[in-house]
């Protein structure tokens, strides 16, 4: 007899922004991946956070007689500080904000799960979030025994997203009664931004029916429209009397100052007793990753002035490539919908006019992943994307994610003009083979 798997794990897949790094990885042939499935940023860190990779064992350093011992469990206090550094950077004041410490903005996200939602297995008080979401967050509460409830975005021809209506919203609130409303002003995986007026309304809606507001301002300053910096800490009771005291930000060190791999983040509240306790949950992790937290801290030397500087560079970097990015795509595949690239580092592609009703992102990504093949110059490539299907909480049926795929802008210029070839080459062989398979009375669907 063999021992049995948990029903969690019997019906675990790997999460869809890995899953075609991981069947490309079973490849033998001689191919490079062109990896935009992830947004695993290849730019280098602030300065100032490379100076302390670089000397970690120098003089002064935590570290420098080679011990790596535990930090507190809420994190160090000048990493903390470089946190509330960074949100006053942006203009928003800091009083009275907790800020605890974790490895990486989703074990924040898995903190806020864990205090702002029902019972285990009850369904009650579940996470609102808008859909398309951040796919991991919805696998979050999954393994937490955690009910989420969803709203549609919709991708319309022009490429704009459309938010929820606010009387749609309110009557799901009703309906559901959730514990909290989770935003990402910054959208990952749309590329969207919300403006202040929307997050005034989203605020209000918090109060009115007692609920935590959510805000995952990991891309916060990644903003190419020219339009104000919007943050859930510029919302005070002045503006939306009673949203003080339910506020909570998921903070990371990874898409803004370019550390994915130090897996630091924070969870930040202007709530007390939520802090108490969600350091008091975390004891069981011990504490967060210590290198890492030393590393991020030099933020908290640097000025307002240089991490605004830190700020306008980034943002020209990225709009410069996403900008082209669209433009070249929309040239070399008439009839491809791309997101408006507006924020954060992403895009979504939608094929749904130049497919056939039996195409699957999925079926494509796992093509590309295994056995696609482009040779440019003389070099075999391939293109690794995510399929948006796991960004939508729902089932197979309906699911805009069919024909949209998320790109993200994470490898170096000259790879990522590579990426608009790429995908109309491997989308066009993909699809004869599909039209080989399907019945010939099938019809392009437009």
């Amino acid at each position: 007899m063999k021992p049995q798997l948990s029903h969690h794990f019997q019906r675990r897949k790997p999460s869809v922004i890995r899953t075609a790094q991981i069947e490309f990885g079973k490849r033998q042939d001689d191919v490079e991946a062109i990896n935009v499935a992830i947004g695993n940023v290849s730019l280098p860190m602030h300065p100032a956070m490379i100076r302390r990779l670089a000397n970690l064992q120098d003089q002064g350093s935590p570290f420098q007689n080679g011990a790596v011992r535990y930090t507190p469990t809420v994190g160090v206090e000048e990493t903390r500080e470089a946190f509330r550094h960074i949100i006053a950077s942006s203009g928003f004041s800091t009083e009275g904000l907790q800020v605890q410490i974790t490895d990486g903005g989703s074990q924040a996200m898995e903190l806020v799960i864990l205090g702002v939602c029902g019972d285990v297995g009850t369904g009650k008080k579940p996470l609102l979030i808008i859909d398309p979401t951040y796919t991991n967050y919805t696998a979050m509460a999954a393994r937490l025994g955690r009910a989420v409830v969803s709203l549609q975005r919709t991708l319309q021809e022009d490429g704009r997203f459309t938010l929820p209506e606010h009387s749609r919203i309110e009557a799901i609130i009703r309906e559901r009664k959730p514990g909290a409303l989770l935003v990402i002003p910054y959208d990952n995986p749309t590329g969207q931004s919300y403006s202040r007026a929307q997050m005034l309304e989203l605020a209000e809606l918090c109060v009115r029916y007692n609920l935590w507001m959510v805000s995952d301002e990991a891309y916060r300053e990644l903003l190419y429209t020219g339009a104000e910096t919007v943050s859930i800490w510029g919302i005070g009771d002045r503006e939306v009397a009673g949203i003080e005291g339910r506020r909570i930000s998921v903070e990371s060190s990874s898409k803004v100052w370019n550390a994915c791999g130090l897996r630091i983040g924070a969870l930040v509240t202007d709530n007390e007793e939520f802090h108490t306790r969600a350091v008091a949950e975390n004891t069981a992790n011990l504490c967060p990753n210590a290198i890492g937290q030393y590393i991020f801290a030099a933020l908290a030397g640097e000025s307002h002035e240089e991490l605004r500087r830190w700020y306008d560079q980034q943002q020209r970097y990225y709009k410069s490539m996403l900008t082209e990015f669209v433009s070249r795509m929309e040239q070399l595949q008439p009839g491809i919908i791309v997101s408006s690239p507006e924020a954060s580092i992403y895009s979504v592609v939608d094929v749904r006019r130049i497919v056939s009703k039996e195409f699957d992102a999925m079926d494509f990504v796992l093509y590309c992943a295994r056995e696609g093949t482009v040779d440019i110059n003389g070099k075999r490539r391939t293109l690794l994307v995510a399929p948006m299907s796991g960004f939508y909480d729902l089932p197979p049926e309906g699911n805009p994610g069919r024909t949209q795929m998320r790109i993200a802008y994470v490898e170096p210029p000259e790879r990522m003009a590579l990426v608009p070839v790429l995908f109309k080459e491997l989308l066009q062989v993909f699809l004869k083979q599909l039209n080989h398979r399907k019945p010939a009375s099938s019809g392009a669907r437009r």
